[in-house]
């Protein structure tokens, strides 16, 4: 059973002095491990720069276009002792755009250091006179007051102003930069810690194969005749979460709340034989979850949460991939959606079934980590190669790390 996978049988070792810190100068300088049937399934050392020409011919691509928010917000209490709230997401997931739209009050998950010394009543925002948006802040006066607490506790924000909670966030919050690169946000983070083509606020962590991309690729990529689509998902500080337990079975995955068009899903039903590249493991997660949205619309008649282990029921499915987004779009039809939100848990591991994607774009990843699973779930026991080759040919890791195209096994 895929439950008694063992984590420790994906651990590989990673140099602290292998971890990217900081981005490149230039986004596409990254190194792209190109592992391929083209490549006869041997890492090639590539720059990425390059990947328009690894593509195949008549494809498709797909690239999750959120943007990562400056989540991190401190606040002071009276007797002078910082807090730090972590926003991850709505209180309500479906009201993403209200929250952000929002010009009084907003109501939001989040993760606060130093809870046990919130004792109640409302905090005001922190402001150094070092910031250089000290007057806008002091005149905003920016409140919280804590509504649940727990592991994850529900804050409420208010504000004076009329200004909208997005635009309170860009003066007031830091970008959640991942906590392995150990150090604070700078400012190259507010930039390059975004991809080039981020248009949808949510997410808390960046969906960093995107990072490379510049528009000198993406041109190319329109030049070649492969048809870009965007979704959307939002990534959580789940992603950043270690499996913590000896077999994946007893590791809780994080859901992510995503959305994607009717005319996306019209043009994926579409695709028939062309290949599809997938632009990250986020984009990986909801393409292969709208499989499963389908299924829930066969028989149950509408779309739900996307569960953990629900690829891996014994029964199968028997449906093809154009019959479960063929039943989506019905039901999208009947409820007269022109887009649909939803939320997935689902998680990929070694004896997963791809359905929607043939390749992927994808950077290097943790040891024993679920993302690694995935890409050995992709590519089989490969990835062996894979990341000992990146290794020995000076690769960079994570986040701000080099980049890798893969096709399935």
């Amino acid at each position: 059973m895929v439950q008694e996978i063992r984590i420790d049988s994906y651990d590989y070792p990673l140099p602290d002095d292998r971890i990217a810190r900081y981005p490149l100068a230039q986004r596409d300088d990254s190194k792209l491990l190109v592992f391929t049937n083209a490549s006869a399934r041997v890492p090639e050392n590539r720059k990425f720069r390059d990947l328009p020409d690894c593509l195949p011919e008549n494809s498709m691509m797909v690239f999750n276009e959120t943007k990562v928010v400056p989540a991190r917000l401190l606040f002071r209490k009276e007797t002078g002792a910082l807090i730090e709230i972590f926003c991850l997401e709505p209180s309500r997931p479906e009201d993403y755009q209200l929250c952000f739209a929002s010009t009084a009050t907003c109501c939001w998950k989040a993760i606060i250091g130093n809870v046990k010394r919130w004792k109640g009543g409302r905090l005001q925002l922190y402001v150094g006179s070092e910031n250089p948006d000290s007057a806008f802040l002091s005149e905003i006066n920016l409140e919280a007051e804590l509504l649940e607490r727990g592991e994850t506790s529900i804050v409420s924000f208010s504000w004076n102003g009329g200004y909208s909670f997005s635009q309170v966030m860009e003066h007031a919050g830091r970008i959640p930069i991942p906590p392995y690169l150990k150090r604070d946000t700078e400012a190259i983070d507010l930039e390059r810690y975004q991809t080039w083509y981020a248009k949808r606020e949510g997410s808390v962590a960046a969906p960093t194969a995107g990072l490379h991309f510049t528009q000198r690729e993406l041109d190319a990529i329109d030049a070649k005749g492969i048809t870009r689509l965007n979704l959307c998902l939002h990534v959580g500080a789940g992603t950043f979460l270690p499996v913590k337990s000896e077999t994946i079975g007893d590791h809780t995955m994080h859901s992510e709340p995503f959305s994607v068009s009717r005319d996306f899903l019209v043009t994926l039903a579409a695709k028939g034989e062309r290949p599809l590249t997938a632009v990250g493991t986020t984009s990986t997660r909801c393409l292969e979850s709208l499989y499963f949205l389908g299924v829930h619309c066969i028989e149950k008649g509408e779309p739900g949460l996307v569960e953990q282990w629900e690829p891996y029921r014994e029964e199968g499915y028997g449906y093809t991939m154009e019959e479960t987004l063929q039943a989506l779009i019905a039901y999208m039809d009947r409820a007269g959606l022109a887009e649909l939100h939803s939320r997935t848990r689902i998680i990929i591991v070694p004896g997963y079934r791809f359905r929607v994607i043939d390749y992927l774009v994808t950077n290097f990843h943790q040891p024993k980590s679920t993302l690694l699973l995935l890409i050995s779930a992709f590519v089989g026991e490969a990835w062996h190669d894979i990341y000992r080759f990146a290794l020995e040919h000076d690769f960079r890791f994570l986040s701000y790390g080099d980049s890798s195209l893969l096709q399935k096994v």
